[in-house]
């Protein structure tokens, strides 16, 4: 009995054991170790995870935190957002958070950054409108079995040729003088008489030398292009462009692949925005340049047709014209009288106009086409030819009828040159432009023999079918340096030394989007341009 008292004594001091005092509280009964220690373990888990970032306000500060936050809040209250008094320290110290965080947004600078995103709208158009072309409506097509027919026995074919079925766009234009009749305009109009007499104002005389660079490359970077400044002058791709030798108002023209010829006056109140628009060939436009007092502009075409724009009359004359293609033209005398002509077929003609019947004499350079000439601005019985891949100058003194030799040779081309034109004041360089993707400058103060290459400048040539070729330049007003366009992005005119020294590259995001393969200078201001495949002007100039 004794024993079994025991026992049960034992048992109840195990279970008293087991169970622990009360330590908490809230609870109502006694809680088990093993609870206590999950319990525990819960807890230090919860303090091991971090918070959220909130604002938080803890009373248990000492007394010298206190002070430091209460002169703080006194020296910053003004410049918190919103204060007013009475507010609690949580309360200023959300706003104080709030001055922070829009302090760190204004420094992201979000507005300007969200507008330059945002995506700009298209310029509106000035110059020439397109017009609206409506698309033919072919019938369905549909197979012999569809028609309920049987397969056909015989098959027919047509021989008539291509030319034959369908006819030219742009037909032949007549031998003779052509009426010029602007077709942007009314008919039966006279042209605006600001156009005449701007057209027969005596330009001043060229200023041709070599200035020093540094403040020609000054010149260079004040010129800039604006919306103003981009006008359609023609319909299609530019294929020639000149300014008009005048100073005291920019006048520019431009002929295209089809035979059209426009005139652009910026800030002009006749056509439209200042371009009319003429037809005085059916074919390219292949070369131009103004004429001296009185002024024409001389205009030549693949067409086979040199003409002489002339205001006075409102007529296009003819000068000259030829069975093959002319590609481009020069003047042998100061007056303007005389011209050299490069025929497609590898013939050189001299047309002088001073007589009523048009006198002419043929000579035979090459058997390949001729697609450049040139006249020395000194001796002007010199003249330099791009003949395919050879670039030669002959001696007009000396010139036959066939078997002619050249009395310079410019070598070094392995493909074919685009143009070849001498320096404009001393005529000791010639610019050859070469699909080999190279610019060379030759040192032609000595024509005899050959000339030795000065300089050859890498540039990417490969415009490819629907673009005009590439062609460098002179600066008629800087005897050393010369301009062209260019194929990479972005979209750059650059203008280079002939120590092959780029002086500066015109660019603009905005405005020059494009190629611009024809690129001239202005023979008196400092203005230049640049014409592209869709028939727009881009000037770049520092008068507005």
């Amino acid at each position: 009995m004794d024993e079994n008292k025991i026992d049960l004594s034992l048992k109840t001091i195990q279970l008293l054991q087991e169970r622990t005092p009360l330590h908490d509280p809230g609870m109502d009964g006694p809680v088990r170790r093993t609870s206590r220690r999950i319990r525990e373990k819960q807890n230090q888990e919860k303090n091991q995870i971090l918070s959220p970032k909130c604002l938080t306000f803890n009373s248990e500060t000492n007394d010298n935190e206190e002070e430091d936050i209460e002169e703080a809040e006194v020296n910053n209250k003004e410049s918190l957002p919103g204060y007013r008094e009475g507010l609690s320290k949580y309360e200023l110290e959300r706003l104080e958070n709030i001055r922070q965080n829009q302090a760190f947004l204004n420094s992201l600078n979000l507005p300007e950054i969200s507008e330059a995103l945002r995506p700009k709208s298209k310029p509106t158009q000035k110059g020439l409108k397109r017009e609206k072309t409506e698309t033919e409506m072919l019938p369905v097509r549909k197979s012999l079995r569809l028609q309920n027919k049987g397969p056909r026995t015989t098959l027919t074919l047509d021989t008539t040729s291509y030319a034959a079925r369908e006819p030219e766009e742009n037909p032949q234009k007549n031998p003779g003088p052509i009426p010029l009749d602007p077709i942007n305009m009314d008919q039966h109009v006279r042209l605006p008489e600001d156009l005449v007499k701007l057209w027969n104002e005596v330009p001043l005389k060229k200023v041709t030398g070599t200035s020093d660079l540094i403040s020609y490359q000054q010149m260079l970077q004040k010129l800039s292009i604006n919306d103003s400044w981009v006008v359609k002058v023609v319909k299609d791709r530019i294929c020639s462009a000149a300014f008009h030798p005048t100073s005291s108002n920019l006048l520019m023209a431009a002929g295209d692949k089809s035979g059209h010829l426009g005139l652009w006056k910026p800030d002009a109140s006749w056509g439209n925005d200042g371009v009319i628009y003429f037809e005085p060939h059916s074919r390219a436009i292949t070369s131009m340049a103004f004429s001296s007092h009185p002024c024409n502009l001389i205009t030549v075409s693949y067409d086979g047709s040199a003409r002489s724009m002339d205001l006075e009359k409102a007529v296009f004359d003819e000068v000259y014209r030829s069975s093959s293609g002319l590609k481009s033209f020069d003047f042998l005398s100061t007056d303007c009288s005389t011209l050299l002509l490069c025929e497609w077929n590898g013939d050189v003609a001299v047309v002088d106009r001073r007589t009523e019947k048009i006198n002419e004499s043929l000579y035979t350079m090459a058997a390949n086409p001729l697609r450049c000439v040139h006249v020395h601005p000194v001796q002007q019985h010199y003249f330099v030819v791009a003949e395919s891949r050879f670039v030669n100058t002959y001696d007009l003194r000396h010139l036959k009828r066939t078997n002619n030799l050249a009395v310079g040779e410019l070598n070094g081309h392995s493909r074919s040159v685009s143009s070849a034109f001498f320096s404009p004041l001393t005529g000791n360089r010639v610019l050859t432009t070469c699909m080999d993707n190279t610019i060379r400058v030759f040192d032609t103060s000595l024509i005899n023999g050959r000339s030795p290459v000065l300089k050859s400048i890498t540039h990417n040539m490969q415009t490819g079918r629907w673009l005009s070729k590439l062609s460098a330049v002179w600066d008629p007003k800087q005897q050393d340096c010369f301009v062209i366009g260019s194929v990479d992005r972005p979209r750059r005119i650059q203008v280079y030394h002939e120590s092959g020294r780029c002086l500066h590259t015109f660019r603009n995001m905005d405005h020059l989007t494009t190629v611009c393969s024809i690129t001239a200078f202005h023979p008196s201001r400092n203005t230049l341009l640049g014409g592209n495949s869709s028939g727009r002007l881009h000037i770049f100039t520092d008068h507005f």
